[in-house]
């Protein structure tokens, strides 16, 4: 005979669906303290490794004026050029190569200019046995219009190329400017950056990947050693979910980021990016989906999971998109910017921010209907208290780093090109990659089968319609109380229906 759970003036029909207990249900309010107490001593471990390890980046510099001198070329000559700079020695362990210019103009009167010039490029290479290599020609005929924005006597920096990785030791670049013969001020000097990536962060880099993966693969093994034992139709739709972002995680820790230091190509660093886009878009669709699935039994693919589908699909060919259609475009000419193709990138940018914005909508709305409808229910109260409390702070933690890393300007045109160079320290990075590292452990860690768990119950908590509304979180525990088999809301009709 089926059971009714009468909500908001509607008969909805709820079908006895089994579920593995989980630890969560057992747990008392002092082992949520020690969970979340262990969350944050490992978020606080990981800043406080990135606070002690090296800068991100390294950079050298090289003054306009001085690389003049060397070719016995006269100080008229700073606006124009040609400049020839020699990188410092480069190995894999750098990962990355940014040449970026900062000019200096003769404005007393502090007045803002943006001007658009010309740039010209030239690329050589020079190997372990000195051997010259041409990878961009200056009479290549892709030289690309920039633009000088000052406010005073100092300008913005401008990016000139960028090496998505590096194959040799030593590269040798010649730049010309164009377009600076007739204006009303004059430029002082022009300084040129060398960027690329610290070796010893790499290092660490490598290493705690390296540490993750491995504690992630350990992880994962447990979690599905615990629920070996439970057909997977009786699993909770958090169980379900963790089954399948775990192995997602260890992609997002990514098994072959080493061959990005072993193989002279891009491919280990496109995969890198389409893993990780991967695994957020994923963890966008797992908050929406157990907000929506606590209340919903019936979790059919069209009706259930594709709306969701719609909404973070886009997000994920955007990130998709965005992250490696610069890598692309760059391995052909390393002067690519994305502002040259301004108009599909502003395209791609719209995409991603409306969806962005539908997401927000929808997970808010599925938010308060789930409050609405089950707080007062037993287990499932705890369940959204978890699942929001955990989501808080780890959206929150987010906000900061991300704040932190690119300040107002996450939102400006920039947030593409620099996305990788504008780390201050290693904590950053540590603590947004240990974050979701450890956000995934916790939640493996409290939905996983309590030791408790009945074997032969036929009514369990994962359905609203049974849950024990009359005895606390703390004291009921799963199974051990016959009001658990009833329904939410009985008729006084039901005490003689049998």
């Amino acid at each position: 005979m089926p059971f009714y759970l009468v909500n908001t003036g509607l008969l909805k029909k709820v079908s006895t669906v089994q579920s593995v207990q989980m630890r969560l249900y057992s747990m008392h309010k002092r082992e949520f303290v020690m969970v979340f107490i262990g969350f944050y001593v490992c978020i606080g471990l990981a800043v406080f490794i990135g606070l002690a390890g090296p800068p991100i980046t390294v950079t050298t510099s090289f003054k306009g004026s001085e690389l003049l001198k060397k070719l016995n070329m006269s100080a008229s000559d700073i606006s124009s050029g040609p400049f020839t700079i020699m990188s410092p020695r480069m190995s894999t362990y750098n990962q990355q190569l940014w040449v970026m210019a900062v000019f200096k103009i003769d404005n007393s009167e502090d007045e803002i200019l943006d001007k658009r010039f010309h740039v010209s490029v030239g690329i050589k290479a020079y190997d372990s046995e000195h051997k010259e290599v041409t990878i961009l020609r200056q009479d290549h005929h892709h030289n690309r219009t920039k633009h000088l924005q000052c406010n005073g006597q100092f300008c913005e920096q401008i990016t000139i190329l960028h090496l998505g990785y590096l194959d040799y030791a030593h590269y040798k670049i010649k730049v010309q400017f164009f377009g600076f013969e007739n204006q009303r001020y004059n430029i002082k000097d022009v300084t040129f950056y060398f960027k690329s990536y610290n070796p010893g962060f790499t290092q660490i880099e490598i290493w705690f990947r390296f540490i993750f993966l491995l504690t992630t693969f350990i992880i994962s093994i447990w979690f599905a050693h615990t629920l070996r034992k439970f057909p997977m139709y009786d699993w909770s739709i958090e169980q379900k979910w963790m089954s399948i972002m775990l192995p997602l995680l260890l992609l997002y820790n990514d098994p072959i980021f080493p061959l990005t230091f072993l193989m002279n190509s891009w491919i280990p660093s496109m995969l890198d990016a389409l893993f990780q886009a991967t695994f957020l878009c994923c963890l966008l669709l797992f908050w929406i989906c157990i907000y929506h699935g606590l209340r919903q039994t019936e979790r059919k693919l069209i009706t259930f999971y594709l709306p969701k589908l719609l909404i973070v699909g886009p997000l994920w060919i955007t990130g998709v998109v965005l992250a490696t259609w610069q890598k692309a475009n760059e391995l052909h000419d390393p002067t690519f910017s994305y502002k040259v193709d301004t108009h599909n990138f502003y395209n791609f940018k719209l995409v991603f921010f409306v969806f962005i914005g539908l997401y927000v909508l929808y997970l808010g709305c599925l938010i308060v209907r789930a409050y609405t409808e089950l707080r007062s229910m037993p287990f499932f109260d705890m369940r959204l208290k978890f699942l929001t409390l955990l989501m808080i702070i780890v959206i929150t933690i987010s906000i900061i780093i991300t704040v932190m890393r690119f300040g107002i300007g996450v939102l400006e045109d920039n947030f593409v090109s620099d996305l990788s160079t504008t780390y201050s320290s290693s904590a950053q990075f540590m603590s947004f990659y240990g974050l979701l590292n450890f956000y995934m452990y916790t939640m493996a860690y409290v939905y996983s089968p309590s030791k408790k768990t009945v074997f032969d119950t036929s009514i369990t908590k994962d359905n609203p319609a049974f849950s024990m509304i009359n005895d606390s979180d703390e004291d009921v525990i799963y199974g051990s109380d016959e009001e658990s088999r009833q329904p939410l809301n009985r008729s006084h009709n039901d005490d003689d229906s049998d």
